[in-house]
């Protein structure tokens, strides 16, 4: 299983980066080909630093929703939050609880 890490500061308004956020997970819950792609966010305790995890099962599945649009709008909106400063980093998953 492939994952990234994507991790970067924010401290702007909240409403236009939740609704970018919300806008985005929907869109891959109601994508019938992005099932085995999984997306997880959070706000650090400072308040500023957000963290994206992303995990998915094979090249197949990271290929159809990076060519969807709504991957495409994501991104740019991610790279607006951060400033274009934010850090991406993929491995492979090694280890795991059962409850993942």
């Amino acid at each position: 299983m492939r994952s990234i890490t994507i991790r970067y500061e924010y401290d702007g308004d909240e409403a236009p980066w939740r609704a970018a956020i919300q806008g985005f997970i929907t869109a891959l819950n109601a994508d019938p080909k992005a099932q085995q792609f999984n997306y997880q966010v959070a706000i650090a305790d400072d308040g500023k630093t957000r963290l994206h995890w992303g995990r998915w099962d094979s090249a197949e599945t990271l290929s159809h929703v990076q060519s969807q649009d709504y991957f495409k709008s994501f991104a740019a909106k991610v790279a607006e939050f951060s400033e274009g400063k934010h850090s991406a980093t993929p491995a492979n998953l090694s280890f795991k609880t059962n409850s993942w």
